[in-house]
């Protein structure tokens, strides 16, 4: 009788542990769908690397589109667009910008997709990019055997090789010193460390158009080549927030528009966030606006720059452009904007 005693009082303690677990675990499910439910909007938080010179993210953040759309972002800022790039091998960020030389660079080394492009390669963008160069160069048959300035990880020695080349010279036949940011190059040619570099961005082009001892010879306009400009972000990140980089790409859309609307409004936030001059901004902001979206153009873009990094051993293997394009998250929030077809 005991034992059958004990055998029943276990028997219901069991059951009442049982009920309860199942009632804990059905609110717990309640108030997980309930956050979703309810229509409240999913946040991702997203490290984007930015320069100083853009205010497309800025805006974004200032003027709450990012969190409109469910981003949180944090801005961390790089030298250069190619050093942001890089930074998400290390994931120091999970969506950086860049050039097509960069964007390509990372596409060919691992797991990167682009996920969309924000440039268009026009004649007036690239007419931002100025050549500036000692007094002793007079023409760009001077450059030969003088010592040339590029930034690291960009498309600048690409640029070098085509500009010279129309004037019948080799790379060869000059020296190329890489550097890690805009500034270094300025002080470099102040001094006299290097004989020429490539600038842009009216805030330096201002400093060295008033710099004593150099001048401008060209801009990349004159030359053949054309800046397309992508996004990328990791296979990892993409794939496991479709939505966010979705919401992601929408925003940036929006803030772009917003910025070439409000052109004062964005030049006293760069003043007052990075010290940016209001005329500078001025300058800078009708002529390179930010298109989100993908073209032919910009797959043809991307296309010519990856060919000529295969053909000169700066990617050292081959690979299928398509197979690096994530563009499904782009196509359904802004379908309008994705034009290119495999």
């Amino acid at each position: 009788m005991k034992k059958s005693w004990y055998g029943s009082a276990f028997l219901l303690l069991s059951l009442s542990l049982v009920l309860v677990l199942s009632g804990c675990s059905s609110k717990g499910d309640a108030a997980a769908s309930t956050g979703t439910d309810s229509g409240k909007q999913k946040t991702l938080k997203i490290k984007i690397a930015d320069i100083n010179t853009n205010p497309t993210f800025r805006v974004a953040v200032d003027k709450g589109i990012f969190a409109n759309h469910g981003i949180d972002a944090e801005i961390i800022n790089f030298g250069t667009p190619a050093e942001g790039v890089n930074a998400l091998f290390i994931k120091q960020v999970d969506v950086a910008f860049g050039a097509d030389f960069p964007v390509l660079n990372a596409v060919s080394k691992g797991e990167y997709s682009i996920i969309a492009s924000a440039g268009q390669a026009t004649d007036q963008a690239a007419a931002v990019w100025k050549l500036y160069v000692r007094d002793e160069i007079k023409s760009a048959t001077d450059l030969k055997g003088k010592n040339l300035s590029f930034m690291r990880g960009t498309f600048l020695p690409y640029l070098w090789d085509e500009y010279l080349k129309e004037q019948g010279i080799a790379l060869s036949d000059v020296k190329l010193t890489g550097q890690g940011a805009f500034d270094e190059a300025f002080i470099a040619l102040k001094q006299g460390d290097v004989d020429a570099a490539w600038f842009s961005g009216s805030a330096l082009t201002d400093k060295l158009a008033a710099l004593e001892g150099v001048h401008e010879l060209t801009d990349m306009s004159k030359t053949p080549v054309r800046l397309g400009m992508g996004i990328v972000a990791g296979n990892d990140f993409v794939q496991a927030n479709p939505e966010g980089i979705g919401e992601f790409l929408a925003a940036v859309d929006e803030a772009s528009a917003y910025a070439q609307e409000h052109p004062e409004e964005v030049a006293d936030l760069m003043f007052k966030e990075l010290k940016q001059p209001k005329e500078a901004t001025l300058k800078d902001l009708p002529t390179n606006p930010w298109r989100v979206g993908f073209t032919q153009a910009a797959y043809d873009s991307l296309a010519g720059q990856k060919k000529y990094m295969i053909d000169t051993g700066i990617i050292e293997q081959d690979f299928d452009l398509d197979s690096k394009l994530s563009l499904e998250p782009l196509k359904q929030a802004l379908p309008d904007k994705v034009t290119y077809t495999k």
